[in-house]
């Protein structure tokens, strides 16, 4: 008897031990797969996570892109504009105006020039290269009155004179000429004359023109405050009846 239950007793125990085991195993066994599943829900999460972010990132990145790209454009913009030169407007003369807008005179090239001491109108060129306004004088005699410097003279063009004016020198010019080693002494006047409804005193000086155009040159000293030239045009201003 004694020695069946020697035999039965390891067998029980034994038994005991593997159901215990089973029980161990078959217990932890949802433990690991919960486990298991939550780590591959993490992951996928973390997949989605990370397969979002460059989108977003790239969506933003564009953005940051579009508005540099504007603001470049933006400054061109404005340093084109502020490089563009200014354009100076010229002041446009009406083919028909006689004067400006503040009285001045127009003058055309050429022009119509009235000697009231002479009675006569000399067709004249308006010379913005000159100085001062010369006269095609002949027959030239220095004479003194009254202890100053008088001359009296014809003006002569074209084979025609006119009647012989006397007027006080203002004034002696020495012309030097290549042809002359010693230059040309000659007298300046000063002479009414009225080109329109203009008329003024100015400086002439006595010299042969009788082999030029004009026998009569208008320098700036006459026109420099009391006129404007328009040389693309002639004969503006009326000629004196």
């Amino acid at each position: 008897m004694n020695q069946n239950w020697k035999v039965l007793i390891p067998l029980i125990l034994t038994s005991g031990l593997a159901a215990c085991s089973t029980t161990s195993e078959s217990t932890q066994t949802p433990q690991t797969s919960q486990v298991t599943a939550q780590s591959n829900s993490a992951a996928k999460a973390e997949e989605v996570k990370v397969a979002k972010t460059p989108a977003s990132e790239k969506t933003a990145s564009s953005q940051t892109t579009a508005s540099q790209s504007k603001s470049a454009q933006s400054d061109a913009s404005q340093v084109s504009k502020q490089t563009q030169p200014v354009k100076k407007v010229a002041p446009v003369v009406d083919p028909k105006a006689k004067k400006t807008a503040d009285g001045r005179l127009i003058l055309g090239a050429q022009e119509w020039v009235y000697v009231p001491g002479l009675e006569q109108n000399f067709d004249a060129r308006v010379d913005t290269g000159a100085t001062t306004s010369s006269i095609s004088a002949t027959d030239i005699v220095p004479f003194e009155r009254d202890g100053n410097d008088w001359v009296k003279f014809k003006v002569e063009h074209e084979g025609v004179k006119s009647r012989e004016i006397a007027l006080p020198v203002s004034r002696w010019v020495k012309i030097r000429q290549s042809t002359s080693n010693g230059g040309d002494r000659r007298p300046v006047v000063m002479a009414w004359i009225q080109i329109g409804d203009l008329k003024e005193k100015t400086e002439f000086t006595l010299t042969d023109r009788t082999h030029l155009t004009f026998p009569l040159l208008l320098g700036r000293s006459f026109f420099k405050d009391v006129a404007l030239v328009d040389v693309s045009q002639k004969y503006i201003q009326d000629k004196h009846q």
